[in-house]
């Protein structure tokens, strides 16, 4: 039993909630792209086929939900990673030094997956990056939808529409982080294992 749990990689409270996040942020991308073309901010309208919500109210109540489980699951994770310590030894140290030889690394194709259980410094600030930008997400969401509740949020993104823009840039990069990691879940299948198993 023992040796068991010094094998286990990745923490129950962690699988489970970022399958749990997965789910949500999926949601919640599409729903809100549907919500997008309702009133675009841009000069461009997003394709039918990755919305969800079939019309502008139900893609609000999907959106609405999935941001509950967001939140929750959200705070759950940080506070299990705050109150292990996962949080310190999983995403600190960081340095600038060690970062520029992990892209490097990187760059030749070089830098090793042989050990799991720790992030080199590109992992650590991408994760560190997502978890702010979905911050960034629920607080410009919460701008969005109860603009007269919160009037300290609202000014500090410049008034309604920019928090919409700055809800929107925050939701692409959020995309992108997805795309990356799934590129990289490719290169190393492993790490999928260890997510559903631990080990």
């Amino acid at each position: 039993m023992k040796k068991q749990r010094q094998t286990i990689i990745t923490p129950l409270f962690v699988r489970v909630t970022h399958w749990l996040n997965a789910i949500a942020v999926v949601i919640m991308v599409m729903t809100g792209l549907k919500i997008y073309n309702a009133s675009p901010i841009f000069e461009f309208t997003i394709p039918a086929a990755l919305t969800l919500g079939n019309w502008l109210g139900g893609a609000l109540l999907w959106h609405f939900a999935f941001m509950w489980l967001l939140v929750i699951n959200g705070l759950g994770y940080l506070g299990f990673n705050f109150l292990t310590g996962r949080m310190r030894d999983k995403f600190f140290p960081l340095s600038f030094q060690k970062l520029v030889q992990d892209l490097l690394a990187t760059l030749k194709g070089h830098l090793s997956h042989e050990d799991l259980s720790q992030y080199n410094t590109i992992q650590r600030l991408a994760y560190l990056f997502i978890i702010l930008d979905i911050l960034v997400l629920v607080l410009s969401g919460l701008t969005i939808w109860k603009s007269v509740q919160f009037p300290l949020l609202r000014e500090l993104m410049g008034g309604f529409d920019n928090a919409r823009i700055v809800h929107f840039c925050a939701m692409a990069f959020a995309t992108f982080f997805i795309v990356v990691h799934l590129v990289m879940v490719a290169l190393v299948p492993k790490t999928l294992i260890i997510m559903i198993r631990g080990r």
